[in-house]
């Protein structure tokens, strides 16, 4: 086994995204791929861990920085004014394309995975695109994120909910309006239930940051569309996994894309 990392890029527009692949060099034929959204704030670097991890088992994995979508992402794009959740939609829409143009791959065998805002984005994606998705992995997926816009409280940030100024939060925890306005009106289990192939959903229950009422909620929608889902909750896991919680959570995925 000879483990491959290497750099991508693709174009939205007038707008690059930038990320990196990873994949065993020594295999033949037709390879499996798999995209991994990362969460608000965050990059590429907490996908990683994740592309390693299913490289390791075959799959040819893409993490890749959202425009804009954290601190230090090295896509374009401006975190403070330009980010929200759909862009990052159209951000994923475009690997995805970029992708199927890749020689070798079989896009018959897609997997989006995300991990919280990367699976709200993964599972609208996924809603969009129907059965050229094979399997949609939600790991503490931020559902609550139009919930929280109409609550006026994302996060850290707080502002008025029927007066959505240009710009909301504050110092480094700021964003564009349009972040909270573009979902404010959306019904997210309305939306996700489009898609009707394999899911997979791991939540903490421990997660401060999205009770996991959500992830039971988006269970049920998914089965009760024709979907076949499965539901995992990890005991006292909070929103993010490290350490042990990794080590679990990828014993997880390893069982459920096993069987695809």
């Amino acid at each position: 086994m000879a483990i491959i990392e290497k750099p991508f890029s693709c174009r939205k527009g007038n707008m690059v995204i930038r990320g990196k692949e990873v994949f065993d060099d020594e295999l033949e034929g037709l390879l499996k791929p798999v995209i991994i959204s990362h969460g608000f704030t965050a990059d590429l670097r907490r996908s990683l861990p994740y592309g390693h991890f299913l490289a390791g088992l075959g799959y040819h994995t893409y993490c890749f920085d959202f425009c804009g979508g954290g601190y230090e992402t090295t896509s374009d794009g401006s975190f403070n004014d330009y980010m929200t959740p759909l862009t990052e939609v159209d951000d994923l829409k475009s690997v995805i394309s970029y992708v199927s143009g890749q020689g070798g791959i079989d896009m018959k065998e897609l997997v989006l995975m995300g991990c919280s805002q990367g699976g709200f984005v993964s599972a609208l994606a996924a809603a969009g695109l129907k059965n050229k998705v094979r399997g949609l992995v939600l790991f503490y997926p931020a559902l609550c994120i139009p919930d929280d816009a109409r609550a006026g409280k994302m996060q850290r940030i707080r502002f008025d909910p029927d007066n959505i100024p240009p710009v909301i939060g504050t110092d480094r925890m700021k964003v564009a309006g349009a972040y909270a306005s573009s979902v404010i009106r959306m019904n997210i289990f309305e939306e996700i239930k489009g898609y009707r192939g394999k899911v997979l959903i791991v939540h903490g229950t421990g997660d401060t940051i999205v009770n996991y009422g959500y992830a039971l909620v988006a269970d049920e929608v998914y089965r009760k569309n024709d979907a076949e889902s499965e539901l995992v909750l990890m005991a006292g896991a909070p929103h993010g996994f490290t350490d042990d919680d990794f080590d679990q959570s990828c014993e997880i995925l390893k069982k459920w894309i096993g069987k695809l």
